[in-house]
């Protein structure tokens, strides 16, 4: 519920230059002064008002200019992919240490089910030696130029909180995502596509459904756009049969000044959500053609992310995103809902590599041989980790929030390091634990903003991404 103190703080918001000469000024004074000023100081003050979007200057100088987010939904397991244990492997099939289960919640299996050792070969990359799957050739071509961080925990161990808490700071619905506040914080560099895009790929949505791209109690301009990877990005984008561009655009015209009429009285920010969004969606049916029209890449540049043109699929988003940030779009988020296994572990997990890591790579390769990686943060991860005990058989992991792996490039990072250790089981984070909080911390550093002061007032007290936590991992800084 918007309180009177917001309502006043918005109104505030609304008093212009031209409101003030408007309102406040009397007689034939006002006259010869309105004769004097410039007419575009009154369009700019205006302008300002009606587009929240308009670029922002960071709290300091950004090594990061915009983000892409790889969201690998429903948790992969790190002990299969990044997380290589010999003391697993040897104990595979027995129980676990009970200190280990001291305190310990499952979500679904008894805490007491049988270790599962790693269930693919694993070797070591790149100058460091990372260690990795046998199921990411790809990402091991790229190892150099990314940071592993193995030591990531979180205080969720179900899908639809987890992700909501990657996403916003809190396992409860409507807080504003990390997208929406990069966005409320920077603006965007175009205006003619969202400053927030979403793609969504495997074979069912997100848990957490829209809250994880959400804007809470922002004003609504700042959420995600969800896009198609085919056709239209957004539904109804084209005109209907009858309607040219001529009738369009004096609708659009007559709607905009009613809205500004509106505006003038009230204030509301959500009147240049509303006008933001009709004159985004018009200049988008003449950008938005040849952004999705990925025919035009090269054959080298297709066959590289496996992309197809006019197919769905992760690797047409991995595309799809780099064409985004390119044309200026802040932020970027795919989310690839595939990696619950509880069961059938080693069949889904070659498959989800299949349909990801080569196009995972293809990203970092293409952004840096553009020029491009140095300022674009990439993060690949998904909400949590899978347990070292089994489930389903000898053939599945249940949910764990005590140790996982993310990955991340790019805009800032140190490229070639792993950061972090887990336990020999891979149970808990043992070494330089990096918590939800601290890595929201961490990304919204590289972009210039510093979470502590990235604010906004809602029912009477001022909400952060990272609430009243979050400690910078400077460790991970280039």
């Amino acid at each position: 519920m918007t309180t009177p103190e917001h309502f006043f703080n918005e109104q505030c918001k609304a008093i212009t230059r031209r409101w003030f000469f408007k309102q406040c000024g009397v007689g034939l004074g006002t006259i010869a002064l309105g004769s004097l000023l410039n007419q575009k100081l009154f369009a700019a003050g205006k302008s300002a008002l009606i587009n929240p979007l308009a670029p922002k200057a960071p709290h300091f100088a950004p090594k990061a200019k915009r983000v892409i987010y790889l969201f690998m939904a429903g948790a992969p397991s790190h002990l299969d992919l990044f997380d290589y244990k010999p003391q697993l492997a040897k104990f595979s099939g027995t129980l676990p240490p009970p200190e280990l289960l001291k305190g310990y919640r499952a979500a679904f299996i008894n805490p007491q089910s049988k270790l599962l050792g790693p269930k693919f070969k694993f070797a070591k990359y790149g100058k460091a030696g990372a260690e990795l799957s046998e199921l990411l050739p790809n990402l091991a071509q790229v190892v150099d130029d990314i940071a592993i961080v193995k030591s990531m925990k979180t205080d969720a161990f179900n899908h639809a909180p987890a992700q909501i808490f990657l996403n916003t700071g809190s396992q409860q619905f409507g807080r504003p995502s990390i997208g929406a506040w990069t966005t409320y914080g920077l603006g965007c560099e175009t205006s003619d596509l969202p400053a927030f895009v979403v793609f969504s790929s495997g074979p069912k949505g997100t848990s957490g459904g829209a809250s994880n791209w959400g804007s809470g109690f922002l004003p609504s301009v700042y959420q995600g756009v969800l896009f198609h990877s085919q056709g239209d990005p957004i539904l109804y984008l084209s005109n209907p049969k009858g309607v040219d561009a001529e009738m369009q655009r004096d609708t659009l015209d007559t709607v905009r000044n009613l809205n500004l009429k509106h505006f003038d009285i009230t204030g509301d920010p959500e009147i240049t959500t509303r006008i933001n969004s009709f004159e985004m969606a018009y200049r988008m049916q003449t950008s938005a053609p040849e952004l999705m029209d990925i025919s035009k890449e090269s054959k080298t540049t297709l066959e590289m992310y496996g992309a197809e043109p006019g197919k769905s699929s992760f690797a047409n988003n991995c595309l799809l995103a780099r064409r985004l940030v390119e044309r200026g779009v802040r932020f970027v988020q795919l989310y690839h809902e595939a990696w619950d296994q509880h069961g059938n572990l080693v069949a889904d997990l070659k498959k989800n590599c299949k349909n990801t890591d080569q196009a995972c790579a293809a990203l970092i390769k293409d952004l840096k041989q553009r020029g491009m990686l140095e300022d674009t943060l990439v993060i690949w991860g998904g909400e949590f980790g899978r347990t070292p005990m089994v489930q389903g058989g000898d053939d599945g992991r249940d949910h764990h929030p005590n140790a996982f792996t993310m990955w991340m490039a790019g805009g800032g990072i140190k490229p070639g390091i792993t950061l972090g250790e887990s336990d020999e089981f891979g149970f808990n984070a043992s070494v330089d634990p990096v918590h939800v909080h601290d890595l929201n911390a961490t990304i919204l550093h590289l972009l210039g903003l510093e979470h502590t002061k990235l604010t906004y007032r809602f029912q009477g007290r001022d909400f952060r991404l990272t609430d009243v936590h979050g400690e910078l991992v400077t460790k991970l800084l280039a």
